[in-house]
C-alpha cells in the first residue's frame, strides 16, 4: 500500500523555449489548468493525500503561490527544491526523508493520464512496477524490452534504434530500497543520474513488475507532445474523466 506521492517538476524546458524563458514547463497551462493540476488528480484519484513537490531553484516561489499548502485538493503538499539539472533519480533523492521508509509513488510533472491506478497502487507492497505505454516515438523514452511472457528483462534510455515500441511512462512504483539503489548510481553521459538505471536494478533482482496503461497518455515535453496533452485533457475533460 502506498499513502504518499512524490511529483517531480524540476528541469529548465529547454524543449519548449521560449515558452519557458520565463516560467517552469509544469506552470504552462495545458487546457484550462496548468500541467501540474493533472499529475496531482492522477495521484488524488489514487488515494494518495500526502504529496511532496520537488521543483526547481528558479521558480519555487511560483509553486508554492500556485499550489500553497494542497489543501484546495483536500491533500497535503510539502516541497523540496532540486538545484541544477542532476537528472531524475537525483531529483528523487531528496524524497528520502520524506518517504521515511515507506513506499511512494513518483510521477513525473508533464505526464496526463486517463486510466485510474488506484487498486494498482493500494496493492503496490514491494519491488517496483512501472505502467507502459505502446508509442510511435519510443526513441524519446526508456523503452521496455519484454520477454514472451510480457515480462519487462530490461529497459533502454532514449534508444537510437528501440526493441520495443513500449515506454516507460513517468510514473513509478518503488519500495524503501530505491534510495539506496539511487546511491548506487553513476551519472551518464548526459551527465544525470537516470531513472531507468535505478529501474534496472529492480529487474536484475527480479523485482520489477508491470502493467499496461488502457487509457490515454502522454508527456507535455516537447512542442508536439504539448499539443497533443492539450487535445487529450479536452477531451478527458469534457467527458468528466479527470
Amino acid at each position: 500500500m502506498i499513502k504518499k506521492g512524490v511529483i517531480l517538476a524540476g528541469g529548465t524546458g529547454t524543449r519548449l523555449y521560449p515558452a519557458t524563458k520565463i516560467t517552469n514547463k509544469h506552470l504552462l497551462p495545458i487546457y484550462n489548468r496548468p500541467m501540474i493540476y493533472y499529475p496531482i488528480e492522477t495521484l488524488k484519484r489514487a488515494g494518495i493525500e500526502e504529496v511532496l513537490i520537488i521543483c526547481g531553484d528558479e521558480h519555487a516561489g511560483d509553486f508554492t503561490r500556485l499550489l500553497q499548502d494542497g489543501d484546495e485538493f483536500g491533500m497535503h503538499f510539502t516541497y523540496r527544491v532540486q538545484v541544477g539539472s542532476g537528472g531524475i533519480a537525483q531529483a528523487l533523492s531528496l524524497a528520502e526523508n520524506f518517504a521515511c521508509n515507506e513506499n511512494i509513488a513518483v510521477i513525473l510533472g508533464d505526464n496526463i493520464y486517463e486510466d485510474d491506478f488506484s487498486d494498482i497502487i493500494s496493492d503496490f507492497e514491494q519491488g517496483a512496477h512501472i505502467f507502459l505505454k505502446k508509442v510511435h516515438d519510443p526513441e524519446r523514452f526508456g523503452v521496455a524490452e519484454l520477454d514472451k511472457n510480457k515480462k519487462v528483462i530490461n529497459i533502454e534510455e532514449k534508444p537510437l534504434k528501440a526493441k520495443t515500441n513500449y515506454a516507460a511512462t513517468g510514473l513509478y512504483l518503488y519500495d524503501k530500497t530505491v534510495f539506496d539503489k539511487i546511491k548506487k548510481c553513476k551519472p551518464s553521459t548526459r551527465g544525470e543520474l537516470e531513472i531507468t538505471d535505478v529501474s534496472n536494478m529492480y529487474i536484475n533482482s527480479s523485482e520489477m513488475t508491470a502493467s499496461f496503461c488502457q487509457g490515454e497518455w502522454t508527456d507535455a515535453g516537447t512542442h508536439e507532445s504539448f499539443f497533443r496533452a492539450s487535445s487529450i485533457a479536452r477531451d478527458l475533460i469534457l467527458k468528466n474523466e479527470i
